[in-house]
């Protein structure tokens, strides 16, 4: 009886509670019918999102292109959702500048991405690691010690050398068809190998590394996008891809460490651009002799090659590539340039590091280049790390930005003929690679600037000047000049869609 009384007691107690708790939710909801008020955002304006994918569906395989279109109807600042992520677009250079530069601390850290996390040793690089002490710490390494003006200088023979080696196989390859992408992109792959670990690297294992690194990026992630789903990118098999991938570059790049640690204990010749000289050798050196107020752990090492690999190898090709591609679209600007390096060079057979300050329309034609074909064409995502007034609009925290310099280069409010091919319009001007000017961003701005800058462009610039130097370059019989395809790949790095098939002969 006492157990009895006992379980209705509490049966009562139970029913009570649920009653109380009930009439507190209709007097709350009599009170407040909408709920507890809420603070109204400005937020830039939207285009209409579907449940979970957000504005997935309005995004072409060309990014930076449907962006820019769905900008030309909501304006230059837009608000998108990839998925759940909310979405700044910014497509103009006020935009750009208030980002970049203004309010550049409130924009300067990354997103966090589920397969990027994964292959740059969580984030450990520059590229992808967060704004804090440990980014600031690795990015002046590569700054001071890596990537320098001094530093840059003393790569001069690697350029000089790798470059008569292309020369000669455009000699012997004169009248016959030569696929210039894939030489181009050799010859890149072979500068930044030699300059990163001492020598070239015969085979293509490191280029198979490459591609699937740079494809892994633009993974479909649905984790990084519906978080609340990250689940199914174990089931689609995405994160054990992108393990494994990670595992056998991790190997790849750990042996090319143990090499070189191995060759200095066993005191083996060392030339002018061998270990010495090499970037791991130096990080090695910096890591040995603590000579910076930071300990540079190995996956520190890893990861900053691995950012000089991915970064520099197709970024110089890709634009040398479009260079030359519109160069022979253009004829009479090919000319133009072919006679300013044939005077500077005076009938010696290379042009050399000193000559590019005398090569005015070279420095022209590439950052025309750059400004129609930006390597990255929105920049690497960045992510708002605080609340944000941001031309009139509130941006909360944790909202993704990418900024459209594919856009920002072909406004017509800041470039005339913003779509044709001109060099000209850069002879007369003060923009430079630096990120001051704001209408033309191929390495981005602010703190998170591309730091290898400098190293690009004289590559770039020293590869593309010699190749027009020595050499005519025809399209294939039936292929008209103004007509060669121009179509670009999806990625990362945008490239050609069609390797750049071409006919050299000699010029002199």
């Amino acid at each position: 009886m006492a157990d009895f009384l006992h379980k209705m007691s509490l049966q009562n107690f139970f029913l009570f509670l649920v009653s109380f708790i009930t009439l507190m939710i209709i007097i709350i909801q009599i009170i407040f019918p909408h709920g507890p008020k809420k603070k109204k955002l400005n937020l830039p304006p939207s285009p209409r999102k579907l449940p979970i994918i957000g504005n997935l569906h309005q995004i072409s395989s060309h990014p930076h292109r449907s962006l820019h279109a769905i900008s030309q109807k909501h304006g230059p600042i837009m608000l998108l959702h990839l998925g759940s992520v909310p979405t700044l677009v910014a497509s103009s250079s006020e935009a750009a500048q208030e980002i970049l530069k203004t309010q550049d601390l409130s924009f300067c850290s990354r997103p966090k991405f589920t397969i990027p996390g994964i292959i740059t040793y969580g984030c450990r690089d520059i590229t992808m690691s967060p704004y804090g002490e440990y980014w600031r710490q690795l990015k002046s390494i590569a700054v001071l010690h890596l990537l320098s003006n001094s530093r840059v200088k003393s790569f001069e023979k690697v350029r000089e050398k790798e470059i008569s080696r292309t020369i000669d196989i455009l000699e012997k390859s004169c009248g016959s068809l030569v696929d210039l992408s894939a030489l181009l992109l050799s010859l890149s792959n072979n500068i930044i190998c030699t300059v990163v670990m001492g020598r070239t690297y015969d085979g293509s294992k490191l280029v198979n590394l490459l591609n699937e690194f740079l494809d892994l990026l633009i993974v479909f992630s649905v984790g990084s996008l519906v978080p609340w789903l990250g689940w199914m990118d174990r089931v689609t098999g995405v994160v054990g891809r992108a393990e494994k991938h990670a595992k056998e570059f991790d190997e790849f790049l750990e042996g090319l460490i143990e090499d070189h640690v191995n060759k200095k204990r066993s005191g083996g010749h060392q030339s002018s651009d061998d270990q010495e000289e090499c970037l791991i050798g130096i990080l090695l050196d910096l890591q040995k002799d603590n000579t910076v107020n930071f300990k540079i752990q190995r996956d520190s090492i890893k990861a900053l090659i691995l950012d000089i690999f991915a970064g520099g190898t197709d970024t110089i090709a890709t634009t040398v590539e479009m260079a030359i591609s519109e160069l022979i679209r253009h004829p009479l600007t090919m000319k133009k340039l072919q006679q300013e390096v044939t005077e500077v060079a005076k009938g010696r057979p290379m042009i050399i590091d000193a000559d590019l300050e005398k090569i005015s329309f070279l420095t022209a034609v590439v950052k025309e280049t750059l400004r129609l074909h930006p390597p990255a064409p929105l920049l690497t995502p960045r992510v708002s790390t605080q609340d944000v007034k941001l031309m009139g609009y509130d941006i909360p925290k944790g909202t993704q930005v990418f900024v459209n310099a594919w856009a920002i280069g072909r406004d017509p409010a800041l470039w005339e003929d913003p779509n044709e091919f001109r060099p000209e319009r850069f002879l007369n001007n003060s923009i430079t690679y630096k990120g001051q000017q704001f209408n033309w961003l191929p390495f981005g701005a602010g703190r998170r600037e591309c730091p290898g800058i400098q190293f690009a462009v004289v590559a770039t610039e020293l590869v593309l000047a010699n190749i027009v130097y020595r050499y005519d370059l025809a399209l294939p019989d039936g292929f008209k000049d103004e007509d060669l395809d121009m179509n670009e790949t999806c990625g990362i790095v945008v490239r050609r869609a069609f390797p750049l098939m071409v006919i050299p002969s000699a010029r002199f």
